[in-house]
């Protein structure tokens, strides 16, 4: 069954398209992801399906329902966890929770027992009563998450669930993200910047770059499309070029060059490397450094993107702390 269905969805602002006729089906029970760098469109899909934004063209139906002509009826099956920290910090854990039931009309009698479920799935049962400017960065993330629980929702839109937090409780948060699925059934639809989060947790993965959808699969059959190693090499003599040279090789699929640094995707790396290496000392080239890598996520996304994800983690997780400063400055 198909719980997310987009159909050519579009979104202008102005003259700059930032959504451009995406397509995608999402199954129930599947964790989706959602790649690409800084203003390749993900949140802006995000606040389209889930009744923010209106579609400029195109349209979308979750659980059945109508983006654009039943709001209502898409709010009240879905969740949403924002990349913004949006509790208020002045409440305790269990306040901000029964704010957002109360958002959803859900009775007191009711909401009250789902929060301490909720406080509890995520581990936050003992602090309940303890005020939200208190909190670390990974028991306010778990905050929102639990926030985004709180109508049962049969999809939840996870925005940069994990941005910013340390690696450790990023794995935490990992878990109750699978405990969602496994347990619940519950369909996740995610956006991420840190690759072997996707790698772990999604069953597909669609990787969107200047508004577009470039390519969908699973990410074994996304790594399996590279067709071959990844040899990277970096030669002594800068201002040499020896792609030519190696693409005499049989075993050589493709070389990319920038600066004195070539990537090499190869047949057979084990066996490759060693002859490509004896072919460039024999003419003269000295091989400051080599590396071999099976493919990877990272290299699907360089493939498909031209860019690293490392820049982007870097740069969304500086815009995060900033936020998080500022929001404190205020409240002193």
């Amino acid at each position: 069954m198909h719980v997310i269905e987009a159909k050519n969805l579009t979104k202008h602002f102005g003259n700059l398209v930032a959504v451009d006729h995406v397509s995608f089906l999402v199954e129930e029970g599947e964790i989706f992801g959602f790649l690409g760098p800084n203003g390749a469109g993900k949140t802006t899909t995000i606040h389209m399906l889930t009744t923010v934004l209106k579609p400029t063209e195109g349209n979308a139906r979750i659980c059945g329902y109508d983006v654009r002509k039943q709001p209502s009826d898409v709010r009240n099956c879905i969740g949403v966890v924002p990349q913004e920290y949006t509790a208020d910090e002045d409440l305790t854990g269990l306040e901000n929770i029964l704010l957002c039931a109360d958002l959803y009309g859900i009775p007191r009698g009711v909401s009250k027992e789902r929060a301490n479920e909720l406080l509890e799935l995520v581990e936050l049962l003992n602090f309940k009563d303890k005020k939200v400017e208190t909190f670390s960065g990974g028991m306010r993330r778990r905050l929102e998450l639990a926030c985004g629980l709180i109508n049962r929702p049969k999809v939840l839109f996870l925005d940069e669930p994990t941005l910013g937090l340390d690696v450790q409780t990023r794995i935490a948060t990992w878990g109750y993200i699978k405990r969602l699925k496994e347990e619940f059934g519950m369909t996740l639809f995610m956006t991420t910047h840190y690759l072997e989060e996707a790698d772990n947790l999604c069953d597909r993965i669609a990787i969107i770059d200047k508004g577009k959808i470039i390519v969908l699969d699973a990410p074994n059959a996304l790594k399996e499309s590279l067709g071959g190693d990844i040899m990277t090499l970096t030669i002594e003599q800068k201002d040499a070029d020896i792609t030519s040279l190696m693409e005499t090789s049989s075993k050589v699929k493709e070389v990319k060059k920038q600066d004195n640094i070539y990537r090499v995707k190869v047949e057979n790396g084990e066996e490759t490397a060693p002859q490509i290496l004896n072919l460039l000392m024999e003419k003269g080239y000295k091989v400051t450094k080599l590396s071999l890598t099976k493919p990877t996520l990272d290299e699907v996304y360089l493939e498909y993107t031209g860019k690293t994800m490392r820049e982007e983690e870097e740069t969304s997780a500086n815009m995060v702390s900033k936020r998080i400063a500022l929001r404190r400055a205020r409240h002193q």
